[in-house]
């Protein structure tokens, strides 16, 4: 073959793997899956993904780990679809079976769902068809007509390919109306809200993060490369399991009982040292304690397993729902619903626990149970079965300059659910020194606070630690997110000038 035609090759291949994507698009819009052939792969790859690697996906890309999953795994298909193209040049049969070969994957990844319906495999059997077919059209051109003139023929019919899958993803586009609807019934949603948003303390310094996290900046860790998407209409809560009575609640009767309305700070169990996975915001729902109180739990039961929309699993202690903490069946966010990324309609929200133990969104079933009995999501992959949160604070500004003088370092601290009594500061390894803490939120809530510093120019080391409501100091031992969560102390290098 020509270098001409190897390209042609290629090309070939790429334009069938774009076409079977886009066919596979439509169907699943057609069909209201959300299990198109990338989120069926992708899905499948986080179920599998181990903790070490989890935690490099979230160092490298944060809360973007989602959208490089997804670019990494359509780089990856076209890369093997234009291998499959070059190798269909000279041995169809070999080439075709590639490409089939990448549908089987993506169909046995849909399968392999835990929330997995049986037209779930579907979209991905209609891209492998279209994605097969396609190829031998364009190899069979490209064999026949050797030379100028196939080569000719070969770009027109790829064109007409191209234009047609261009046609096909904007009927896609049309047809999976499925978010538009949700976002409106979210839009046109009256719930009983907080008449006041004030926050209890304030901002001390230019650069600290505000009390309030702003909805479209709260962080989202989560296992969904596709967001459930779930009608208020369509929502129903299960509560069933080691209980006297089992009990099933609609979004209407959810709204209807006693809503709380509670400042919460969520953080998640990879939040390494200094990180930004951590959020304060003003959550409203319902209390899971009144909730179950009514199922009345057996004597020995001692854990809730919680199954989001999609088969997400978390187990949450069955006391860190029933005692006074006030945890939540949330349904609103900052005085407004949920944003769908963050559960929308209703998640669970237990103050003091990392996430990957409390923080069900789309949250559809609660089964009391014990923890002898199941193994949550997270658990088998290593995490540790109980999530408290641990003592920890940062230092959000100066960020790694300065100017000599009188210099306002300032951060946050928590401990959810202990509170913070202290914050401390060192420069260079000297001693501790006592910074300013704002108004008290509520032991829930992170702390802020702020510290003003003579700052001598040259290069200095800035740590801090907080001291939680018990007395306890922060520990400065360093350890990774994975178990159980990161320890060790907020260091900032800073250039004074």
């Amino acid at each position: 073959m020509t270098r001409s035609t190897r390209a042609l090759a290629a090309l070939a291949g790429v334009l069938s793997a774009v076409a079977g994507l886009v066919a596979g698009s439509l169907t699943a819009a057609l069909l209201g899956s959300r299990q198109s052939p990338v989120v069926a792969v992708g899905s499948a790859f986080i179920d599998r993904t181990p903790p070490w690697l989890k935690d490099l996906a979230i160092q490298l890309f944060g809360v973007h780990d989602k959208t490089a999953l997804r670019v990494g795994i359509i780089v990856v298909l076209l890369a093997v679809a234009a291998l499959a193209g070059l190798l269909a040049s000279w041995a169809p049969v070999a080439g075709l079976l590639i490409a089939g070969g990448l549908a089987l994957v993506a169909v046995l990844a849909a399968m392999s769902r835990p929330d997995a319906g049986t037209s779930d495999p579907l979209p991905s059997v209609v891209a492998g068809a279209v994605s097969v077919l396609v190829l031998w059209t364009l190899i069979n051109r490209l064999r026949q007509q050797p030379g100028p003139e196939g080569r000719r023929g070969f770009l027109q019919l790829s064109a007409g390919i191209a234009l047609g899958t261009v046609a096909v993803g904007g009927l896609s586009r049309l047809v999976g109306g499925k978010r538009t609807a949700v976002a409106e019934a979210r839009e046109s949603l009256r719930l009983p809200l907080p008449s006041s948003l004030a926050a209890p303390a304030g901002v001390q310094a230019d650069g600290a993060v505000p009390w309030a996290t702003p909805n479209e900046t709260f962080y989202r860790i989560d296992t969904a490369l596709s967001v459930p998407l779930v009608a208020p209409d369509d929502w129903q809560l299960r509560i069933h399991g080691m209980v006297d009575r089992e009990i099933t609640l609609s979004f209407a009767d959810l709204v209807k009982r006693r809503v709380v309305h509670k400042w919460v700070t969520l953080c998640c169990v990879s939040n390494e040292v200094g990180g930004d996975l951590i959020g304060n915001a003003l959550w409203s729902g319902v209390l899971l304690k009144d909730l179950l109180a009514e199922a009345a739990p057996a004597a020995d039961a001692d854990a809730v397993l919680a199954t989001s929309h999609d088969g997400w699993t978390c187990g949450t202690p069955l006391e860190t729902m029933t005692d006074d903490r006030q945890s939540l069946l949330a349904f609103a966010m900052n005085g407004e619903p949920l944003p769908v990324e963050h559960g929308f309609p209703v998640r669970v929200v237990v103050p003091g626990l990392y996430g990957y133990v409390s923080a069900t969104k789309w949250v559809v079933d609660l089964e009391v149970s014990r923890f002898d009995r199941f193994d949550a999501y997270w658990t088998p992959r290593g995490w540790s079965e109980l999530g408290p949160i641990k003592t920890a604070s940062r230092i959000d500004r100066p960020r790694s300059e300065a100017k000599a003088g009188q210099v306002v370092v300032a951060g946050v601290a928590w401990h959810q659910h202990v509170g913070i009594s202290a914050v401390e500061v060192r420069v260079d390894g000297g001693p501790w020194q006592r910074a300013t803490l704002a108004a008290d939120g509520g032991i829930d809530t992170w702390r802020q606070w702020h510290w003003t510093w003579d700052a001598p120019r040259g290069n200095h080391v800035l740590q801090v630690r907080a001291i939680d409501a018990e007395g306890n100091p922060q520990t400065e031992d360093e350890a990774p997110p994975a178990p159980d969560g990161a320890t060790g102390l907020h260091t900032t290098n800073l250039k004074i000038s």
